[in-house]
Formats: structure tokens, sequence, C-alpha cells
């Protein structure tokens, strides 16, 4: 973990609300893992005082060495509308990489990613991760789920690194007509998973673990929810356990990607 200011090399927009920030970093970036976070605050800003949590999206690596990180946000509110304005040269500063991400498993062939809306974030590291691992030798498969067209992100590069995507809009403007769960149902009928991953909206996790643990497919979450240190100091981020007793977990140190039998969805 390092904090550090981070000169922006790129800000691009992708989408109607949708931006890609390109971010140099540190060496210590190198061993980061799908699924860790970091901390972004504008430097020189009073106002959001606190700093925001960001999935890395992928990992900045022309050749062996890691140069930077890339994160993938959506505006939503005052924060991000000023991250949106920043320019290359500009600085942020960022704290990470952070928490725990997805644990993968050697063995997994065939895995199942599941992703909903900004929930896209995190998976494209997480393809990436997986084809270095595997190469050609794996069967991946993607089911990403938007309110519209306008809210998938993200296509052309799962396609690239060879990924076969699923898309479900709950308006039907593209892919199946429906929830991003109803299309992952279809295709389970037609053989089970090594593994099934997914970041997303609440009701969505809920779903996906339910589905999993019902079929007995192993499955890893990563949960989406406000944080204001990303270091287990403020336990603000606090989250039930299947231990019971009323343990709680936090989603910055213990996260945010969970066993999904392991928490309370």
């Amino acid at each position: 973990m390092q904090q550090t200011l981070s000169r922006v090399r790129w800000n691009k927009k992708i989408g109607p609300l949708y931006y890609q920030i390109g971010l140099d970093c540190p060496e210590g970036y190198h061993n980061a893992q799908p699924g860790q976070f970091v901390m972004v605050h504008l430097t020189g800003q009073i106002d959001p005082l606190l700093g925001r949590p960001f999935s890395i999206h992928r990992l900045i690596r022309p050749s062996q060495r890691t140069e930077g990180i890339e994160l993938l946000y959506k505006v939503v509110g005052e924060g991000t509308r000023r991250l949106s304005g920043l320019v290359p040269g500009d600085e942020l500063d960022v704290l990470g990489p952070l928490g725990q991400g997805f644990r993968l498993k050697a063995a997994w062939r065939h895995v199942y990613m599941v992703a909903g809306g900004i929930g896209v974030a995190p998976m494209v590291f997480l393809a990436e991760t997986l084809k270095h691992l595997h190469g050609d030798d794996r069967q991946q498969q993607l089911f990403l789920g938007g309110r519209s067209k306008a809210d998938l992100l993200c296509v052309d590069a799962f396609q690239t690194l060879g990924v076969k995507v699923r898309i479900s809009t709950d308006d039907g403007s593209a892919g199946d007509h429906g929830l991003v769960i109803q299309t992952l149902q279809t295709y389970l009928q037609g053989g089970r998973p090594d593994a099934i991953l997914a970041c997303g909206p609440m009701p969505m996790l809920r779903s996906v673990a339910g589905i999993a643990a019902e079929q007995g497919i192993h499955c890893q979450v990563s949960l989406e929810t406000i944080m204001a240190c990303g270091m287990g100091a403020c336990l603000g981020c606090a989250f039930e356990s299947q231990a019971g007793d009323n343990r709680y977990l936090h989603v910055c140190m213990d996260g945010p990607v969970f066993d999904a039998a392991r928490v309370c969805l």
C-alpha cells in the first residue's frame, strides 16, 4: 500500500456519464490483484472532504513493467463531476492498492463473470489476469447487464481478450430484454462453470449468490459500498458475516471480494 501524487495520463469520456482515467503509479502496483481498489482524493480540494474508492480497472503495462493504472468511473455527484474535468498533467492523491481481490485457482478453466452497470470496472483486469494464467486454454463468459444500451461498457475490450459476452438490458435496447440474472440462469442449464465471479448492485449479487449456492458452484462477489478511509480505521463499511455471533467484516480490509457464502447479502 502506497500513498502518492499520481499524474493524470488521460481522462476519456466513453459514454454519456462514463469515463476512463489513466494514472501514473509507483512500482508497488505490479503485484496488484483484480478486485483490489484505490482511494482517490482531488488535491487541494476541501469539498469533497473524503476520498472515494475506485476498483482498479486495469494495469497500464506496455512492457513487462507496470507504469500506471486505469480507473473506470461514472459521474454521479460533485466528486466525480470534478474528477471528469481533470486533464493530462493534473495530479490526484491516490492510496493503494487496497483490499482483497479475487482469489483465483489454477484449476479453473471455465469461469462465468457477471457484471451489472459500473460493476464491470474490475472485470477487465480480471479477464486479463485469467488470460495470463491460462492463455487460450480457458472458457470465459461475461454476463453483462445494464439499464439500457448506454450502460453497457467495455464490450470490445472483453471480446479482444477472447471473452464471450452475453448482454442483457432492462429496456431491451441491446441483447436480451430483462435482467442479467435471467440470462445467467438460462446458460447454467447447459452446464456448470468452475466458478462464478460477480460485481454489481446488491440485488444482482444476492441473486447470483443464491443461484450458485443452489447449484453448488463456487462464487465470489465484489461488494460496492461507501468508504471513508479504505484502511479499516473508520469502521464505516461493516458487513454482517455468515459466521454468526453478530460478527462483522469490513469491505475495505476483508474484501471488497468475498466468498459469497461468507457474507450476508
